[in-house]
């Protein structure tokens, strides 16, 4: 597919299609207590978001966690499952097979898997094995 036909079918190279794709890592940004950044605005601390070899924005994150006082990107998905917990009104654990099911949906859609070592560090979380998580979210992706 050409560049033209890529603008012509509303691909990155489109308005609309950079502001899909920062709507998309939103929930992202905000569980590493960061934000998303326009292209114009980013700083030399930001990291840069590209898409398709296209710089589309930025995600700006406190700089105690690129200078590691959070040892890596796991405080990240323990506030998700923090929010995850507070929004299914349980703790993971004491949920019931549906409830596990819908907290592993509500984790992927805000892109805890694709944090390291998210299935086991889940998996410990809801009480079940990661071939469990695995089944799950084969269940709800295509």
């Amino acid at each position: 597919m050409t560049d033209g036909e890529d603008r012509g079918r509303g691909g990155l190279d489109t308005d609309d299609g950079r502001r899909s794709l920062m709507e998309a890592l939103g929930p992202v940004a905000a569980a590493l207590g960061g934000s998303l950044v326009d292209e114009e605005e980013l700083d030399a601390a930001d990291i840069p978001l590209r898409w398709r070899g296209h710089l589309v924005g930025g995600l700006r994150v406190p700089a105690e966690l690129l200078n590691g006082v959070d040892g890596d990107l796991h405080g990240a998905l323990g506030r998700m499952i923090e929010q995850v917990e507070d929004e299914l009104g349980a703790r993971l654990p004491d949920l019931s097979r549906e409830g596990k099911q819908r907290a592993v949906r509500v984790l992927d859609e805000r892109g805890a898997f694709l944090l390291r070592r998210s299935v086991e560090d889940v998996a410990d979380a809801l009480g079940v094995s990661r071939i469990t998580v695995y089944n799950y979210l084969n269940a709800i992706r295509p």
